[in-house]
């Protein structure tokens, strides 16, 4: 389960390395895609071939074909290289507004990386919402 909020910098190469704790689950491909709320998603290569196989289920309603295109035609597949870095291309860069230093959020299955100020933004308005966002969820899938 990837957790955890990290913050890492840009090199001058435009590389960015994994937080260490995410590398052994994340393994040597991962894909990156735009994400939601302006954030970008990194899976694990083989957690995106099943989400993919799960959004191919959505269907050819509008919603379903914006929604696919979305996160389809945004992905890209990365090697990590063996100092467990990765190369995000310009358009994913540019999408995120992704600046040094950047922040990795482990959600779950996957990673959503940050923009630092937008994060911060972001983080400040759901904490201050998160006993109403309890309310509306009430105890869904918690024990």
């Amino acid at each position: 389960m990837l957790i955890g909020e990290y913050k890492h910098t840009v090199d001058d190469k435009n590389r960015i390395s994994l937080p260490a704790k995410f590398r052994k689950e994340l393994g040597k491909k991962v894909v990156v895609t735009r994400g939601l709320d302006n954030c970008l998603f990194l899976f694990p290569h083989k957690t995106w071939v099943e989400n993919a196989k799960e959004m191919a289920k959505l269907g050819w309603r509008a919603d379903a074909r914006g929604f696919t295109r979305f996160m389809f035609s945004g992905a890209s597949e990365i090697d990590v290289d063996s100092m467990g870095r990765i190369l995000i291309p310009d358009y994913l860069r540019t999408f995120g507004e992704l600046k040094s230093p950047v922040i990795f959020a482990g959600v779950h299955d996957r990673i959503e990386i940050w923009n630092e100020k937008r994060w911060e933004s972001y983080k400040k308005k759901i904490e201050s919402q998160a006993d109403m966002m309890a309310e509306k969820l009430g105890t869904v899938g918690l024990k």
